[in-house]
């Protein structure tokens, strides 16, 4: 294992040119720092300002809906994005036990409950047939509502996530939600710049989330956006993450509890700056994908992920899958130590202390690729 592997790691750091090499940095040029600029120079850096509204409208118009709404993180667009697509609390979601923990905490914070189904080794998200033959297993019915018969609870919604940038398979879950009156809410805070079939991820969901944490293919330092095509939920979702104030020149009326999740103007002037750059993040990383395909060849018992069939991905994080004669942590051991940072993939949400008890469905997949997958270094290259 260890000549090869150290070709690869020496390849890594002189394709970044760095003797230690992160596993994802944002990208910045004198375009952010004129934007940022600007906006403080103008004194409008809080939550008003020119730059919000550009960063919304832009955003929508790149993936293709009608409407965006910025906000904080990712994690607060899809407890939103959650609520006004009609959870509530004592509700069960269906999402993938393998993902990030905000997945589950975003239904948690309405008090619905989490139930994990499997995901696919061809998309890293959601199973689809996994999930009919789970639902055909638990489900009955009350009214039009579909229920878990094991705990009386309404399943209200399908939260599928984008992993590492590559696309779930839409159709399949779309005819599923369809089928058993579910509701659609894409999780693609990891998803920004990818394609199903051609149209944009987050635009299948009758609600969907993005992130722009700073690991994110872009960043506008923490944040987030709300994307749908109801300009009702989209006029509710703006009103709740604003406080839920009625517009008035200077009375401070909420006709509800809302949230203070607000995206600050500095934050989306950032982020402008950083949308115009998208095609060109993509470009650079799809590149990246060719050198490390040409590396992994080389490597005993490695692959690397490729984006699935009938899908653009954005790789917004590379994926090598080990076959079961290595160690995980040795080899992560082994790159770290050679300067090539590298990761696990999360902690499947049913084994964490919070989520232990949760429904779930039959998760071997999940199961035998929790110690199978390691991400490596990501960041935009010009050249490779």
């Amino acid at each position: 294992m260890r000549n090869e592997w150290l070709t690869f790691t020496s390849e890594v750091k002189k394709m970044y040119e760095k003797d230690f090499v992160a596993l994802h940095e944002p990208t910045f040029t004198d375009v952010e720092v004129d934007y940022v600029t600007d906006c403080v120079k103008s004194g409008w850096v809080s939550s008003v300002g020119k730059y919000v509204e550009r960063f919304e409208k832009e955003l929508a118009e790149f993936t293709g809906v009608k409407r965006a709404i910025a906000v904080v993180n990712g994690t607060a667009a899809l407890h939103v994005s959650l609520k006004v697509a009609g959870v509530k609390a004592g509700d069960e979601v269906f999402m993938p036990a393998l993902t990030f923990v905000a997945t589950a905490n975003a239904a948690s914070y309405l008090g619905a409950v989490p139930h994990f189904v499997d995901v696919s080794e061809n998309t890293l998200g959601i199973d689809p047939g996994k999930l009919e033959d789970h639902i055909l297993q638990i489900g009955d019915y009350k009214g039009d509502h579909l229920i878990n018969k094991e705990t009386g609870r309404i399943i209200r919604a399908v939260v599928p996530m984008h992993t590492f940038g590559h696309p779930v398979e839409l159709d399949e879950l779309q005819a599923i939600c369809k089928k058993y009156n579910l509701i659609l809410v894409e999780d693609a805070a990891e998803s920004l710049g990818s394609y199903y079939k051609g149209k944009h991820t987050g635009s299948f969901g009758k609600v969907s989330a993005l992130s722009f944490n700073g690991n994110k293919i872009i960043t506008t330092g923490g944040g987030g956006a709300i994307l749908t095509n109801d300009e009702d939920i989209a006029d509710y979702a703006k009103h709740i993450t604003t406080t839920a104030k009625i517009p008035h020149r200077w009375v401070y009326n909420h006709d509800e509890v809302g949230y203070n999740y607000r995206l600050p103007n500095i934050n989306a002037a950032l982020g402008c700056a950083q949308l115009e750059k998208m095609q060109l993040f993509i470009e650079q990383k799809r590149k990246i994908t060719f050198v490390y395909e040409k590396l992994v060849d080389d490597l005993t018992g490695v692959r690397l992920f490729k984006e699935p069939e009938h899908t653009k991905s954005n790789y917004w994080l590379q994926t090598l899958i080990l076959d079961h004669t290595y160690n995980r942590d040795e080899v992560l051991d082994f790159l770290n130590d050679q300067g090539v940072m590298s990761r696990p993939i999360w902690t499947p949400l049913h084994e964490l202390k919070p989520y232990s008890y949760m429904p779930k469905a039959d998760l071997s997949t999940t199961d035998n690729l929790k110690n199978l997958i390691i991400n490596i270094p990501s960041t935009p290259v010009s050249e490779g």
